[in-house]
């Protein structure tokens, strides 16, 4: 806290007894409560703009009020060493309702202050953005970005939000938030094997071993390039290495595609046989992470084909995906 003596207490004349463009304000010996007015004081260079101003009528009162501003300053103003954003404002007052909006929105901040935002408050960023990339970033209320900060952050990734509108910043690094899940869920669901039922086609058996090739019809699911595959008994057939259409390499075949598939492990016409049905060799645990958090990802035909592959499985494992609340 600064400690000064007040020289003067200036008010803004009203405009119409502005004649002299020099005498734009009036000295006041005493000021009462919601009037605006200007302090001539010693050593107000590094006041914080919006911090608390008190009067002590007596030197006995001035460390206890030194105290209370100091508490009332760091409760806003924080440097930490926790997982969190960056906060930076032009007043306390703009970065306490900041720091609101965050609290209840259950975001954690690593770091508030006010002023212009620097290099350190990208390197702090750019700290917190390792242990989560949503923790990597800096909003700013009403501040610049300062040249060596806007090489920081190009160098780091650590992303900058500024506005002028607290509500209109809080909804930007919100929506990016949004998007940031959304596209970790999409990247963790495309990591599972999905259900998938097929038919090797009759009259289909183009090569027989290394690598098997063959005609097949999905009838449920999807299949892709990596997906292990089952027989109707649970015994392991291969993996898919490829899949083709008129000679064009697919990421994936849904239901309803005819198209041919080559495996490295099985020999046609002995372990794989015309007419047969496979299904994906689905891993319990992302059975359990698909219904527990990407049920509403899956169609009729993917729930149906994962009912009837965990039948197949439980003819040898009797307890597999029990529990899951998938009524098979």
């Amino acid at each position: 806290p600064i400690t000064t003596r007040v020289r003067a207490i200036l008010m803004p004349k009203p405009l119409d007894e502005i004649r002299d463009p020099t005498e734009k304000f009036k000295s006041l010996k005493k000021v009462s409560a919601a009037a605006g007015v200007k302090i001539v004081a010693p050593g107000l260079e590094d006041v914080i703009a919006g911090s608390p101003l008190y009067a002590v009528a007596s030197g006995e009162q001035l460390e206890e009020v030194k105290a209370r501003v100091g508490e009332e300053v760091e409760s806003v103003r924080f440097s930490t060493d926790r997982a969190g954003i960056i906060v930076k404002a032009d007043t306390l007052g703009s970065l306490e309702a900041i720091l609101g909006e965050l609290k209840a929105s259950q975001i954690a901040v690593r770091m508030a202050d006010v002023g212009d935002i620097s290099k350190r408050d990208i390197v702090e960023a750019s700290v917190a953005k390792v242990s989560d990339i949503a923790h990597g970033v800096v909003l700013g209320f009403n501040v610049k970005v300062l040249p060596d900060a806007k090489d920081e952050a190009l160098k780091t990734g650590v992303k900058i939000f500024q506005e002028n509108v607290i509500y209109r910043l809080m909804e930007e690094y919100f929506s990016w938030v949004r998007s940031l899940k959304e596209e970790e869920a999409r990247i963790a669901l495309e990591a599972l094997v999905r259900p998938g039922k097929i038919k090797v086609l009759p009259g289909c058996l183009f090569r027989r071993s290394k690598p098997a090739i063959c005609g097949v019809e999905v009838l449920a699911g999807r299949i892709r390039p990596g997906y292990p595959l089952a027989k109707v008994d649970g015994t392991f057939v291969g993996k898919i290495v490829q899949i083709q259409e008129r000679g064009e390499s697919l990421p994936e075949a849904a239901q309803g595609m005819q198209v041919a598939i080559s495996m490295r492990e099985p020999t046609l016409g002995r372990q794989v046989r015309e007419g047969e049905i496979l299904y994906v060799d689905v891993p319990e645990s992302h059975i359990r992470n698909l219904i527990r958090n990407y049920g509403d990802t899956l169609s009729p035909d993917e729930v149906e084909c994962l009912k009837e592959f965990v039948r197949v499985k439980r003819k040898t494992s009797p307890y597999f995906c029990l529990g899951i609340g998938l009524k098979v």
